[in-house]
């Protein structure tokens, strides 16, 4: 059992608070987060992953724009998971304001999410980073005001993410990781904050993290092949056999990527 400390939530710099949804659980960790981006030079917010469809929280969300004088200028989705989307066109209700998505059915009336798009309101600006992966419409935000970037599932505040196959596939993912990466040196970026979990420090050395922990999986997948392991389910059993067997379907998800993505490095390149 993990003796971390559980997430809470609350003020993140100057400009950002996490409002953590009631829904915990072996994939959502402490619940989702829904990031609150304040600007500085009047009463806006952008809020990013209104989160589920429980009134409370999309109401205490609410409650912390309106808690500072501010309104909701547009709401902006990472990705379409129910976790992070499903209150959204309730919030578009309550807020007044319209949702932006990279997916057409997940906007409400605002417009889609194009990789440099800038999300701004008033001096907030926020940059649209195409990250696909987790999901095939999976973006990250970059807050340059606080040295920031917002990950949504591409990178977790605890563990590693599932690549949602067959939606999500692995080859888009690792190229996601690199691509954050390069961001973050090039944009001297300081924190990451995740969809779920707590904020993170050390980026570089987070996403190294990551990319490693990738080539390892597949190194461990290669090898269940080799011992005979026929099925995503057998691989899944080896491989992940040190995982809570609740999270093996989730695993199986990934499992299915990696196979994938090592079917595609067999074709000779045209």
């Amino acid at each position: 059992m993990s003796t971390m400390p559980a997430w809470t939530g609350g003020q993140v710099g100057a400009r950002a608070v996490c409002v953590v949804a009631p829904n915990p659980g072996p994939m959502t960790l402490d619940g989702t987060n829904t990031w609150v981006l304040f600007a500085s030079d009047g009463p806006l917010a952008v809020v990013v992953d209104p989160g589920p469809a429980v009134e409370a929280h999309l109401r205490r969300v609410l409650d912390v724009v309106e808690s500072r004088g501010a309104r909701v200028a547009e709401a902006v989705l990472t990705h379409g998971h129910a976790d992070h989307s499903e209150g959204a066109r309730r919030f578009a209700e309550l807020a007044g304001a319209p949702v932006r998505a990279v997916d057409p059915a997940y906007r409400v009336g605002g417009d889609g999410l194009r990789d440099g798009d800038v999300v701004a309101a008033g001096d907030l600006e926020l940059k649209v980073v195409l990250t696909p992966g987790h999901t095939a419409d999976s973006v990250s935000l970059l807050l340059p005001a606080e040295r920031a970037l917002l990950t949504g599932d591409t990178v977790l505040g605890r563990g590693t993410t599932v690549v949602a196959h067959p939606d999500g596939a692995l080859g888009p993912y690792l190229g996601s990781l690199r691509l954050l990466r390069a961001v973050v040196v090039e944009e001297d970026v300081r924190l990451l904050l995740p969809g779920h979990g707590p904020v993170l420090e050390e980026p570089v050395r987070v996403l190294d993290e990551y990319l490693a922990h990738r080539a390892e999986r597949l190194e461990q997948v290669r090898a269940a092949l080799r011992a005979g392991a026929r099925t995503p389910w057998d691989v899944v059993e080896r491989v992940y056999a040190e995982v809570d067997p609740v999270l093996w379907p989730a695993a199986e998800q990934s499992v299915r990527a990696q196979l994938d993505y090592l079917e595609t490095e067999k074709k000779p390149s045209s």
